[in-house]
């Protein structure tokens, strides 16, 4: 039995921060009291004074490995998730995206296959990107004998992945029935498709018309009506990576309704705009064609008020990162063969921490919950994950607030060769990462020899 012994450190939770010791048995949690002590020879003690012991961060978005004309995401489920543990986050929920006409379990075994190589724990949401006489049942064989638990629904890229209203209707009707929940990637992909087509056909081909085809209108007219046909289906929802402050407001309303409407945004919204488009060289600017595309600092602000007053719930990174040289840049004479995607997953905690906490826009317990709890809570992980408590699984982290750092691609751990948020200063980031009872994380370099995932079952939203 292997034993770690966390003293002195500031356990934050959802509404508090207390002093007190941690005390590890091998996967779990086994007590936290004042001055614990042990008889157990070769216990590992870690004094975290003038630390936070926080649990393990998890990220509901990323995409690992993704298949695209351009090749796979350049971060597999091994250099991704070592990269997550870098950065204090230890349990992932990635995608599985069936072919259209393909059996959704069919997909989910050879995504499976995939996900083994995963150092921390993971677990997926299923995308429907087709609807069949048997994808019901499908859906049904998700969250009993696989405990999938979301749907996740593209509302954009009609040609590849996205679907209709009516599919989206027959979704949310079954999600309803099997208490689970529907994820929407928001854009009115109709609208996307006729500026993108009408910006080549004048010969506009740069990356900046990228995100000129993706106004924030695009995004918010899409909300509205998943928000729409959520009350009439009677089916809660959750909103990826939003953007806009036109979503928010829609967001915002439709919750103090009474209405079941969660929201998640990222740090390329909170952090990032779109003057870096300005620039003219294409390698300046291709690292940041992501979806739905950077805004003006109006929106960044909006973003960061709806943190601080909870109408945003999780901050996830949708990292999905690929290389300028042999994948972003097949699109230098044709924007719309830049594939969509940046990494974050190792640097969501750090920036949410610098340019949050630090500067009071949010507190350390909104934080935590951003980053941890609310994702356990509203993707049926809390019965073990989220929350430092007896019993719980043991991932920790012990979080250096003093600690500081520039982000760069000559650095990282994502397997990628840019960066979206280089030479960005960060103060605040983990001394010590523990998952599953194992310290993965320590004297900034990843032990991945003992570290193996496992899938996660997940319960129903509650």
């Amino acid at each position: 039995m292997s034993e770690i012994l966390i003293k002195n450190g500031q356990i934050v939770t959802s509404n508090k921060v207390y002093k007190s010791d941690v005390l590890i048995k091998d996967s779990k949690i086994e007590l936290i009291d004042k001055n614990i002590k042990t008889n157990t020879p070769n216990v590992k003690i870690i004094d975290a004074q003038s630390m936070y012991v926080l649990p393990g961060a998890i990220d509901p978005h990323v995409h690992m490995e993704l298949p695209t004309p351009a090749g796979k995401s350049s971060d597999d489920f091994k250099t991704g998730t070592l990269a997550a543990i870098a950065g204090g986050t230890t349990t992932i929920i990635d995608f599985v995206t069936p072919l259209r006409g393909q059996s959704y379990i069919e997909a989910l075994n050879l995504r499976k296959k995939e996900a083994e190589k995963s150092l921390i724990d993971y677990s997926f949401h299923m995308s429907p990107t087709w609807w069949g006489k048997n994808s019901a049942n499908e859906m049904k064989k998700c969250v009993i004998d696989e405990g999938i638990t979301s749907f996740k629904t593209y509302l954009a890229y009609k040609n590849t992945v996205g679907i209709s209203d009516d599919i989206l209707i027959n979704v949310m009707k079954t999600a309803r029935e099997l208490n689970a929940l529907v994820t929407l990637h928001c854009e009115n992909g109709d609208i996307v498709d006729f500026l993108r087509n009408k910006f080549i056909s004048e010969g506009k081909t740069q990356a900046k018309y990228h995100i000129l085809s993706r106004p924030p209108e695009v995004e918010a007219e899409a909300v509205n009506r998943a928000v729409i046909l959520s009350k009439l289906v009677g089916c809660p929802i959750y909103i990826v990576h939003v953007s806009a402050k036109q979503s928010i407001e829609i967001i915002k309303k439709t919750q103090k309704s009474g209405q079941r409407v969660y929201a998640e945004t990222c740090p390329q919204y909170l952090l990032l705009n779109n003057k870096i488009f300005n620039k003219k060289n294409f390698s300046q600017t291709a690292p940041y064609v992501i979806s739905p595309a950077l805004r003006t600092k109006i929106h960044q602000k909006k973003l960061w008020n709806a943190l601080s007053d909870n109408i945003i719930n999780t901050v996830a990174t949708d990292h999905c990162p690929f290389n300028l040289v042999g994948q972003k840049d097949v699109g230098i004479n044709d924007f719309t063969k830049i594939p969509n995607g940046a990494g974050g997953v190792e640097h969501r905690l750090s920036l949410l921490y610098t340019y949050g906490v630090n500067k009071n826009i949010i507190s350390i317990n909104q934080f935590v919950d951003l980053v941890a709890t609310n994702p356990a809570k509203i993707f049926g992980l809390s019965h073990r994950k989220g929350k430092i408590a007896k019993g719980m699984d043991a991932d920790v982290v012990i979080w250096n607030p003093n600690k500081k750092s520039i982000i760069s691609a000559k650095t990282h751990k994502q397997n990628c060769d840019t960066n979206i948020y280089e030479n960005f200063k960060i103060k605040g980031l983990p001394e010590i990462v523990i998952t599953n009872g194992i310290i993965a994380f320590e004297n900034n370099n990843v032990n991945i020899d003992d570290l193996k995932g496992n899938y996660l079952y997940r319960n129903g939203i509650s």
